[in-house]
This record gives structure tokens, sequence and C-alpha cells, in this order.
């Protein structure tokens, strides 16, 4: 299923003040170096939640306070339009986020142990595709850490979803209470969990995708989590967080043992290790996740395979390739019933996450 379409360049369309202005001035810090930008971004959004009241008017700016409102897997969003993993993993920053118009919020990838992810440089602009290239490696304070800093906002009066993976020092073979370790500690602070077994920056990680290890993965997180709801809590969606890259039959597969699992939704898809429309590109090479607007057909494709196949049972949360409000029409179309939105915000800053908002009828 790694064939594309998406070889086009990134269309024409007016520039805001944000591309003309802000973004260059991002780009210039640390020389160019992407992931300095990314945390300069991360410290002005969580300067900007710090300001009373700066949240609420945020929303009712960027559109997010009007809807409209879904109710996904039994949780109600404001917005159907939500940040996706990666941008914000330790949540540092999740009182803002609001204030540009998001929905809802997924933190993480955050793994059980502590870890500084791979070498620096590991984050790539091809600005020409409207694309980026990471091998960040779940770089992140641990699953404690994340639980202490959720303890100490309380009600974020927004849904949050967590991401949770393997520690890259933890073998293959006891993966599973790594995950269940970072299920157990942050369970009462996510209103859903999604299961990135999908990165491609953890050796071995994709994996556990397979039918097997996939079923005593989530058979594992199952039975923790219906301990913790006997113990009080209240039960959580587990969702599955997929790659781009698999087969129409592996797919399949995947589908069945996440049916079999009672698995509340899937999340697709992940970066691709495909580089088909930047091949000519001088970073093409650069090992890692490709996301933005050349991974957004795939994920088209992948959302509409996953939404016939099951019939529309399982919810879909979209993700990959949304640099306008066409992209998302384009996945909910196909059976999203949620998107997430994260390089696009890298090129087209927070007008997008309004013009999305606007779009939706």
């Amino acid at each position: 299923m790694s064939e594309r379409t998406d070889n086009v360049p990134a269309r024409r369309h007016r520039r805001t003040a944000y591309e003309r202005v802000v973004r260059p001035v991002l780009y210039r810090l640390g020389r160019g170096d992407a992931e300095i930008a990314h945390e300069q971004t991360l410290k002005a959004m969580r300067l900007i939640g710090r300001v009373p009241g700066a949240a609420q008017a945020g929303s009712r700016l960027f559109g997010a306070s009007g809807g409209p409102a879904r109710t996904v897997f039994g949780v109600r969003f404001p917005s159907p339009i939500g940040l996706a993993a990666g941008m914000d993993k330790n949540g540092i920053a999740l009182r803002a986020w609001p204030a540009i118009g998001f929905g809802f919020v997924e933190v993480g990838t955050v793994t059980a142990h502590p870890q500084p992810g791979n070498e620096k440089p590991r984050l790539f602009r091809l600005v020409e595709h409207e694309a980026v290239i990471n091998r960040m490696g779940f770089n992140n304070l641990g699953s404690e850490a994340l639980a202490a800093r959720l303890a100490a906002y309380g009600d974020l009066g927004y849904p949050l979803g967590i991401s949770i993976g393997k520690s890259k020092i933890t073998p293959l073979e006891d993966a599973v209470e790594d995950y269940v370790t970072s299920l157990r500690r942050l369970y009462r602070y996510g209103d859903y969990f999604a299961v990135n077994v999908s990165s491609p920056n953890t050796p071995g990680l994709r994996s556990l995708q397979d039918a097997g290890q996939l079923r005593e993965l989530l058979a594992a997180l199952h039975t923790e989590a219906a301990a913790l709801t006997v113990a009080g809590l209240d039960p959580k969606p587990i969702l599955v967080k997929i790659a781009p890259d698999l087969t129409t039959s592996a797919i399949d597969e995947l589908l069945q043992v996440c049916t079999d699992e009672h698995v509340a939704g899937i999340i697709a898809t992940n970066t691709t290790i495909d580089r088909a429309g930047v091949s000519h590109h001088p970073l093409a090479t650069e090992t890692g996740g490709l996301s933005g607007r050349p991974l957004g057909e795939i994920a088209a494709k992948t959302i509409a395979h996953i939404h016939n196949e099951t019939g529309g049972a399982l919810p879909i949360i979209g993700v990959g390739g949304i640099v306008e409000p066409s992209d998302a029409t384009r996945l909910f179309d196909a059976g999203a019933s949620l998107v997430q939105v994260y390089t696009g915000l890298i090129y087209r800053g927070p007008g997008l996450i309004r013009a999305i908002n606007r779009s939706l009828p």
C-alpha cells in the first residue's frame, strides 16, 4: 500500500502574516535547526497558557468553542480538530492549545523510562513539499513525570489523549510490561489512550503491529484497564495508531485483532518511511518518518480502507497531510470521525486551525 500519487508541490495560496513574518523568524532560530524552533514555539505556548482567560478567548476567536461538537468512542469533543502527538510530548503547554482552536490534544508519545531520544540533528524541514522528516526517538521525560504534571494541571476543560510507546532500553520481549506501566501511571489523567506501535524511530517497534504481538499487548492493556476500573477509575478508550506503510492484507489482519480485542478506535496514520513525492529533495535520504503534505493521499486511502473494511463501526482519528481545510475535509470524507494536525501547524500557523474549524458544517 505504498503507492502514492501526491507528488505535486504545495498549491499556491495567499500567504498569511504568520507565513510572511513569524515563520521566517522561527526558521532562523538556531541557524536553521528545526528542533530549536520547535522548542521556542512550545515555550511561547506555555507562556500563553499562563495568561488568565487566554485559552477561552482564543478558543472563541479560532472557532473551537463553537463546535461542531462530536461524541466519539464515548468522549465528547468540543471540536473534531486535535493536536497530534509529538508536538507537546511532555504536556508543558496544555493550557494554551485551546487558544488557537484545538478541540482536543494528544500528548506523548511517552515511555515508561525517561529517554533523551536519538542523536541530533533529528528534525528536518522539506519546505518546498510542506513536509518534515523526524527521527526524534520518543524523547520524553517518562510517564511518571508526565503523571505528576497532569496531576498539577487538574481539569483541562477538553479531552486529553495520551500516546504510549516502548522505551528504547526495554527489550522487545518485555515491551508489554513497558506499555502497561505507562498506562497504569497515567490512566486517571487521559480521556483516551493511543497505543503507538508504528513509529519508525524506535528499533523493532513496528513489529508490534504483527497480529500475535499486538494481540498480547492489547490483552494486557485491557486487563490492566479493567483492574484500574474496578479500583474506582472510569473506563477509558484504548486506540491503536498504525503505520501508513502496511499492506492491505496487513491492515486487515491488524483490524481483526483490534476487533477481537475490543479496541475503541484506530489512529491513521503515523509517519511514513516512503519517500515517494520527495525523492529528489536533498534531505530525502535522511532516516526517519516523513509527515506533512506528501502523506495526505496515503492517509486518506488508509482511512477509507479501514472505514470500508469495518463498515464504519470502528471510529478513526485521521492524521497526515493536513495543511489546508480541504485536506481535513478529505480525511473526514474518507471516514475519519476526528482529525489531528501537526506538520500543517508548522507551515501554516494557528490560522490553519481557525480555517479548518470555520470550514466545518
